[in-house]
């Protein structure tokens, strides 16, 4: 079976599928030609691993558990406790949600250094909020790629700014002046089409996460 094959059955990207196996989830036969030919077993393989996602296991544990490393029986449970602690994270900050709506809080009265000394002293008895320092790694990926886009976009426009300058000092043929242009416009089209392309992957691909795990 093809990977494309693969993509429908199972509902997993083949990016992300390349992903699951450079990761060590997966380990696909290939034929004789060298493309990966993939069986029922990886079929299987690939719908425990889109359920262990779906129920938020981490690669790390997902990988230990495929590895033999950990049953499945105690894999859920230490995944239950983690649980557990976010539920109880997301409970603190939903009742600091509620008493600051009902204290009728407003941007001025706010006393935000109060309620981080209580939060921090809540996340020293165990509570998890989230981790600020911690940067989002769909936010980084999306700067990196706009900042490249618009640096490209910067050097092109340049670029056709010294060739009409050129032309003003010593005209060429109109044709060719055209062609020429018509050059760096198209790889600035191509390069906003491409970083397009790349948002959307920036949002649904798998494998921007693995740096969570």
């Amino acid at each position: 079976m093809k990977i494309k094959q693969v993509e429908e059955l199972v509902g997993i990207t083949k990016k992300n599928i390349r992903f699951y196996e450079s990761q060590g989830l997966l380990d696909v036969e290939r034929a004789e030609n060298g493309y990966r030919e993939y069986h029922k077993e990886d079929i299987t393989r690939l719908q425990e691993i889109k359920l262990f996602r779906k129920m938020d296991l981490s690669i790390e544990e997902t990988k230990a558990l495929f590895e033999k490393k950990k049953s499945l029986q105690i894999c859920l449970e230490q995944h239950l406790k983690e649980l557990e602690h976010r539920k109880i994270g997301l409970t603190k900050m939903q009742d600091i949600c509620e008493r600051l709506i009902s204290e009728h809080q407003s941007l001025e009265t706010l006393n935000a250094e109060e309620c981080l000394e209580e939060i921090e002293q809540m996340e020293k008895e165990g509570v998890k909020f989230m981790n600020v320092n911690k940067m989002d790694v769909h936010r980084k990926k999306r700067k990196g790629a706009i900042i490249g886009a618009v640096v490209m976009t910067v050097l092109m426009a340049l670029t056709i700014g010294f060739m009409l300058w050129g032309n003003s000092q010593d005209p060429i043929p109109l044709g060719l002046l055209v062609f020429l242009i018509a050059i760096p416009v198209a790889l600035i089209i191509g390069l906003w089409i491409a970083l397009a392309g790349r948002m959307k992957e920036i949002e649904g691909g798998e494998e921007d996460e693995a740096s969570k795990y």
